[in-house]
């Protein structure tokens, strides 16, 4: 049975950054301060007026996005409880973060331990501790909703990350929240989702980031160029690389999360998150080889057609023009990415990948198909 608890911390380990080489946060940090590769600084402060103090719940919080979240909403004053299974550790020591700065923010989150799809339990739980806003960070399908909003009748706010991969595929960009959906989308539980809330009439606040990057991204996005850069490889890309995309750095994004809390412009209403502005599949390598310190990489060209690479991806961007407008979030909230994307590149890679550290070993065998055919034909 799952209870609620104050996780304790564990010792940090010694070999963890001091905070005069990076803060992941900023704190020490003022808006004057620019990217230079040579002495390369973090960015990522955030200076949001919260409201009130509120008892705030964050479905998921362990992985990613709820990592940088979590901390700006306890620097805020909000006492923070994070529903999780418990199989990932409820806080850890990121690079540059002080000791002291650990311990004082993992000692005030407190943890609930379950499954989200026991329905019967999360209704129990969540109705016994009562929450004023619920951060859905994990949430899939409807169906996952549901017991939230009946455990919780007088739920203030409920905040949702959705996706921009709910819009339908169109020739006409970047996507606006009111252009049409694809119900059909693999993120059609994100719309599902949206529409109970709409339906309830909850004063709900929905996110659509496109691709999100960053420390500790567990999907390969930037980590996929990195490994390529670091092997000295080519960087194989579909078709012309001149396929449009985006990305918004997850500090960006978590600071978005933050600027919706309590605030009435966001109630009921969607809003795309992302970087400012939008790159090409070749730029991107040539960016993440910059932010790095790589010499600019060799990039070869592909059909992926004349290619049968089984179950494996080949590339992880779908091979397609795929950007939408910020424009919303920056009139209405106010709120504007702090991160160019050679700056942000450069937060993810100094604080994550750099060190060694990285979700998945180099899978290049889909690679070696391709340069190996592309060697014939030059031949």
């Amino acid at each position: 049975m799952a209870s609620l608890v104050v996780v304790q911390h564990k010792q940090p380990s010694s070999a963890v950054l001091q905070s005069s080489f990076s803060d992941f946060n900023g704190a020490r940090l003022t808006a004057s301060v620019q990217y230079k590769r040579k002495i390369w600084q973090p960015k990522g402060e955030l200076r949001v007026t919260a409201s009130s103090a509120k008892k705030v719940l964050i479905m998921g919080g362990t992985r990613f996005i709820g990592v940088f979240l979590s901390r700006l909403l306890v620097k805020e004053g909000h006492q923070i409880t994070l529903f999780t299974r418990g199989k990932s550790p409820i806080t850890q020591q990121l690079p540059g973060e002080s000791d002291k700065d650990f311990s004082d923010f993992s000692s005030k989150i407190l943890h609930l331990k379950g499954d989200r799809k026991d329905f019967e339990f999360v209704k129990s739980s969540l109705s016994a501790e009562g929450f004023d806003v619920v951060y859905d960070i994990n949430g899939r399908e409807a169906v996952e909703v549901e017991p939230i909003l009946e455990a919780l009748p007088n739920l203030e706010q409920y905040i949702y990350c959705s996706s921009a991969g709910v819009y339908l595929k169109t020739d006409y960009l970047p996507h606006f929240e009111v252009d049409a959906v694809d119900p059909k989308s693999r993120h059609k539980g994100k719309l599902e989702t949206e529409s109970l809330l709409e339906s309830r009439g909850v004063n709900y606040t929905s996110l659509r980031p496109v691709y999100i990057y960053g420390p500790l991204n567990y999907n390969p996005v930037e980590e996929w160029f990195f490994h390529r850069l670091k092997a000295g490889r080519p960087i194989p890309i579909p078709n012309s690389g001149m396929q449009v995309t985006q990305l918004g750095h997850v500090k960006d994004l978590a600071k978005a999360f933050v600027q919706v809390l309590g605030n009435e412009k966001a109630s009921k209403q969607i809003f795309n998150i992302s970087g400012e502005k939008y790159v090409t599949f070749d730029g991107l390598a040539k960016a993440c080889a910059k932010a790095a310190g790589f010499p600019e990489p060799e990039i070869i060209h592909y059909n992926p057609k004349e290619f049968d690479f089984g179950k494996k991806k080949s590339f992880p961007f779908r091979d397609q023009h795929f950007f939408a407008s910020i424009e919303k979030a920056k009139s209405v909230l106010g709120w504007k990415p702090e991160f160019n994307l050679v700056e942000g590149l450069a937060d993810s890679y100094n604080l994550d990948f750099g060190r060694g550290t990285f979700r998945k070993e180099a899978d290049l065998e889909t690679d070696d198909i391709i340069l190996g055919k592309s060697l014939v034909l030059q031949s």
